[in-house]
């Protein structure tokens, strides 16, 4: 397979059934480019984890530290963070127990955004002035994507009004690019008032937000899938897709990468460690494309 995806050959690159990712890959490319989709996670999965040693911002983190919030409202987000966070990534916790809470930390996150009285002609500024990045490798991904017709779906429990706008400014917001997440809604006068429904959030990445939508069922015929995430919630974001034929599983494994890798093996096909590029995706996507 390396042969076929040099990238695989990548020191970052962990594969726990190597002859199962070989048959997959080869069904992916015999099925053709007119059967295939990509659905993906955005925060930490199509923009970067760090970048020079430190944190690269999520699309939430934009905002809640961007000068459109005051200094209190920096703080009780803050606060949410430091609380909501642990139980998040806490691997002793069941979903059940999750889902409920982090139903509560986005709710309570987004009424405070909503006092702020943000303004939509302020968004452009806030990710400009953000040290937001997309993956490495990021424009041959979407180039690549979008000049063979292949559809993008990005499923975010982020905030969908910065991730469109750091995608509309990395030039790479095609129209095959569709996105699904949590959307401010703004009065007359461009402010925002509330967020429009269904709150996605990190544990419901899956059909249930996405009934009504009706994306999944107009691609009825893209039934090979090749999955990117970052995290266990991720797994779910290709459910509502009515009829798989073959799904590869991606995952950017960037953080507690010893704590987390036997998981992370067990969930993904294929996992990347602490590899902040696209490189391992656009060689499995070149090798696809390629008559």
């Amino acid at each position: 397979l390396c042969l076929q995806v040099p990238e695989l050959e990548k020191a970052t690159v962990r594969i726990r059934q190597p002859e199962r990712v070989r048959e997959i890959i080869q069904s992916l490319r015999e099925q053709g480019v007119a059967k295939l989709q990509v659905i993906s996670d955005f925060d930490m999965t199509l923009s970067r984890f760090g970048y020079n040693g430190r944190r690269c911002p999520t699309s939430h983190n934009i905002l809640d530290t961007s000068r459109v919030i005051s200094e209190d409202g920096k703080k009780k987000l803050k606060d949410l963070l430091h609380y909501y966070y642990p139980i998040e990534i806490d691997p002793n916790r069941t979903l059940e127990e999750k889902r409920p809470l982090m139903v509560e930390w986005w709710t309570r996150a987004h009424e405070l955004l909503v006092q702020q009285k943000i303004h939509k002609n302020d968004i452009a500024q806030i990710v400009r002035e953000s040290e937001a990045m997309l993956r490495d490798g990021f424009k041959e991904f979407f180039d690549q994507l979008h000049k063979n017709n292949i559809p993008l779906f990005i499923f975010s429990a982020g905030v969908g009004d910065i991730l469109e706008e750091i995608i509309r400014q990395a030039n790479v917001f095609y129209s095959n690019v569709n996105v699904v997440s949590n959307y401010m809604d703004f009065n007359e006068d461009g402010v925002l008032t509330h967020f429009k429904g269904p709150l996605i959030h990190t544990y419901n990445k899956n059909n249930t937000v996405l009934q009504g939508t009706g994306y999944f069922q107009q691609l009825s015929t893209k039934t090979s899938i090749i999955l990117l995430g970052d995290s266990m919630g991720d797994l779910t974001m290709a459910d509502g897709v009515p009829s798989v034929e073959n799904i590869l599983k991606i995952g950017f494994l960037n953080d507690k990468v010893e704590e987390r890798r036997g998981k992370y093996l067990d969930s993904y096909d294929i996992v990347l460690e602490s590899d902040e590029t696209l490189d391992v995706v656009n060689g499995i996507l070149r090798y696809i494309l390629t008559e």
